[in-house]
């Protein structure tokens, strides 16, 4: 291949070049720090399990919406696995694990709102807000999952494998086209 076809190639494909490296860079920089946090702050040693603080607090604040409702709902370090186990009404119905806590969602999210550039005021803005509203919704999803596995435990896998995720991914998919459309470098303003 000619120098002349490489350059204009490049040329070319420089947008799509520049966005995969800006997605990849700031994905496994923000997953890298994500992986140094988990490492440092969840134990699994022996016969003692100890989840993160970021899962533990997204099982408990979940608890504490479908209390909210009226529901009996509690959460337990599982003895024998990384998770937290979730109650209602005193039935183990669940257990949250580390990815059930949204971070890697929001890493996902981050990553393209960084790539499809947009000032630093409204990609810190935007990225802050779109983060919050993804674990809001992660923590309402929890919840509604806990008490749908309690009343209808023959439909965990509607639940969990496929309504519950087209929501969130739903959701996050909306915010980048939003992201997109208004506030990146690309937008039609």
């Amino acid at each position: 291949m000619s120098k002349y076809i490489k350059s204009v190639l490049l040329r070319k494909n420089k947008p799509i070049i520049l966005f995969l490296v800006k997605f990849f860079t700031s994905y496994f920089l923000l997953l890298g720090i994500y992986s140094f946090y988990l490492n440092r702050s969840q134990v699994k040693k022996n016969s003692v399990f100890s989840c993160a603080t970021i899962t533990k607090n997204a099982a408990e604040q979940a608890a504490g919406i479908t209390r909210f409702f009226g529901y009996n709902s509690q959460v337990i370090q599982h003895d024998k696995e990384l998770s937290m186990k979730v109650l209602v009404n005193d039935a183990y119905v669940a257990r949250v694990i580390e990815g059930c806590n949204s971070v890697s969602v929001i890493i996902l999210f981050l990553s393209f709102i960084i790539a499809f550039q947009g000032s630093v005021k409204a990609t810190l803005i935007f990225g802050s807000l779109g983060s919050v509203l993804i674990y809001i919704t992660n923590l309402i999803r929890i919840a509604i999952l806990s008490v749908g596995l309690y009343k209808y435990p023959k439909q965990e896998t509607l639940f969990h494998d496929l309504i519950f995720p087209a929501i969130v991914y739903g959701m996050v998919f909306i915010l980048w086209i939003i992201w997109v459309n208004k506030f990146s470098n690309y937008s039609k303003k």
